[in-house]
């Protein structure tokens, strides 16, 4: 007969190697689709780094009163020097190799800056290596766990 303990050792165990799996398997596509939604305040500025592969469709879109931006893409994609745009601006583009794609925004007008984003960007290698830490800790868990259902011997 198993003690508690284990029973829930096991339970707790194998409920954390679950997500950690799950999470594992979610990491491993080879691009993933970010949708957000930003908001810049007014003189203040932001950066973005879209790291993606060949061929990754990007978008961005941006609303407000007046902002200065800056982009630079891998190979030849799509590069912007620093640029004034009033009202909205919207970005459609690809990457033409892998890389890193960078943004630089600076509000400059009164009212803050909406910016809507759908990226397609590489999973990051250190999110697997946290899933895979997750895994060995459910692994840990169990095994001290199932150490609870040993019998001591006389003495101890």
């Amino acid at each position: 007969m198993l003690a508690t303990r284990t029973i829930i050792g096991l339970v707790v165990g194998s409920i954390i190697i679950g997500l950690g799996g799950f999470s594992l398997v979610n990491t491993l596509a080879p691009t993933i689709s970010i949708n957000e939604n930003f908001v810049i305040g007014s003189g203040d500025s932001d950066s973005f780094s879209i790291p993606a592969p060949k061929d990754a469709p990007q978008y961005m879109m941006i609303i407000g009163d007046s902002f200065d931006l800056k982009l630079t893409s891998p190979g030849e994609g799509l590069n912007i020097p620093t640029t004034s745009y009033k009202k909205e601006l919207i970005l459609d583009w690809a990457h033409s190799e892998d890389g890193q794609t960078i943004i630089v925004i600076q509000n400059t007008g009164a009212s803050e800056l909406e910016i809507t984003v759908n990226t397609n960007q590489t999973p990051d290698p250190f999110g697997i290596t946290f899933d895979f830490m997750v895994i060995i800790s459910g692994v840990i868990i169990i095994g001290f766990s199932l150490g609870f259902t040993l019998r001591k011997p006389k003495g101890f």
